[in-house]
């Protein structure tokens, strides 16, 4: 039997809303929408804008229901916008680099395609904490690496890919995974690239034919995510677009669909033996149902490790497919989640319907 659901787009209380609020925590963002009764606005919880007093602050669970009472979005933290979702003037650019991902890109480039280069820059820290020359450059040796992982001689590779000289090529391999080009067809490559979902922009990782990331884009967690999995798998984060990236976006497109109520992918999960034996079970609660932290613990036999097997399933790297988000508190309630306690009532609610 299923554990008890949270209710429907429930809102947390006022004092923790106005907290939220007040500290633009954007764990928040999508359980509700603030509305500014003296500007008629509303904007998201972490939104940058200054905060009003207290007083003049109502709460909607949804923006539909915010606009329904007369406030309009706010144009600096636009609350109707999907989450992270890339611009629509970006979305050529974007669909160029990985239709040709070996291409030299240019200021003039950018410029030619109706493009500002300061504009595109700014987008590409803010979401890669990386130029959109050094992203591009990234994903253009990652296709090098690629190619001698195949098999390619270092001289084919290098020429082919647009480099003069053997020895720029060789300090460009090392700059990306610290060894020589011949060594590099050994190394273990994270290839990465996000993807969109009704709930924000999801970072997708591969490694060795397998899905190792799956994570929303909200920039504290990603980075500590990418990191971790960096680390336990010894590989090298590449920009990059692989075949099990692929089959993972699909999947989640039908599970949002709700075509698909369970994922059938190759997963790589870097963790500790307890956080894979952990992950291991959670895969074993059916879609539709939740489980308590204790009950997770009592499954792995250790019913008295509610807390290791609390962070261990806060560590997940794999949202969504390793089903995190079905483990709930006593009685039900809504806990912890790293992708925002919203995303997690949303995923709920989904699957629940």
């Amino acid at each position: 039997m299923a554990e008890a659901m949270p209710t429907r787009n429930a809102m947390p209380p006022r004092d923790e809303m106005l907290a939220a609020f007040t500290g633009r925590d954007g764990s928040y963002d999508g359980l509700f929408v603030a509305a500014v009764r003296t500007t008629g606005i509303f904007c998201r919880c972490s939104c940058p804008a200054r905060k009003p007093e207290p007083r003049n602050v109502e709460f909607f669970a949804t923006a539909g229901t915010a606009l329904a009472a007369g406030y309009r979005p706010c144009l600096r933290c636009k609350p109707l916008d999907p989450g992270g979702a890339a611009p629509a003037w970006l979305t050529t650019l974007l669909a160029g680099l990985e239709r040709d991902p070996r291409r030299r890109w240019t200021d003039a480039d950018l410029v030619a395609a109706g493009l500002r280069p300061e504009a595109v820059r700014r987008w590409f820290r803010r979401r890669f904490g990386m130029t959109f020359h050094a992203y591009a450059r990234a994903r253009r040796l990652a296709a090098v690496v690629g190619d001698l992982q195949q098999g390619a001689p270092v001289t084919d590779a290098a020429f082919d890919h647009g480099y003069e000289s053997l020895s720029g090529f060789s300090a460009a391999i090392r700059n990306l995974v610290g060894t020589s080009p011949g060594a590099a067809a050994g190394s273990t490559l994270l290839a990465v690239a996000p993807v969109e979902t009704p709930l924000g922009v999801m970072m997708l990782g591969a490694a060795g034919g397998k899905l190792a990331l799956a994570e929303f884009a909200d920039p504290e967690r990603l980075e500590a995510q990418l990191r971790q999995v960096c680390r336990r798998l010894d590989a090298t984060l590449v920009p990059g677009r692989e075949p099990p990236i692929d089959c993972a976006a699909g999947q989640i497109d039908e599970y949002f669909a709700g075509a698909r109520r369970g994922f059938d992918l190759p997963l790589f999960p870097a963790g500790t033996d307890l956080q894979r034996k952990v992950w291991e079970t959670l895969l074993q609660i059916p879609h539709g149902e939740t489980w308590t932290y204790g009950r997770v613990a009592a499954a792995i036999g250790r019913p008295r490790a509610a807390r290791p097997v609390g962070r261990a399933v806060g560590a997940n790297p794999i949202a969504i497919v390793i089903p995190c988000h079905r483990v709930v508190g006593s009685g039900g309630a809504l806990t912890g989640y790293g992708g925002g306690l919203w995303r997690k009532q949303r995923l709920l609610d989904l699957e629940r319907e």
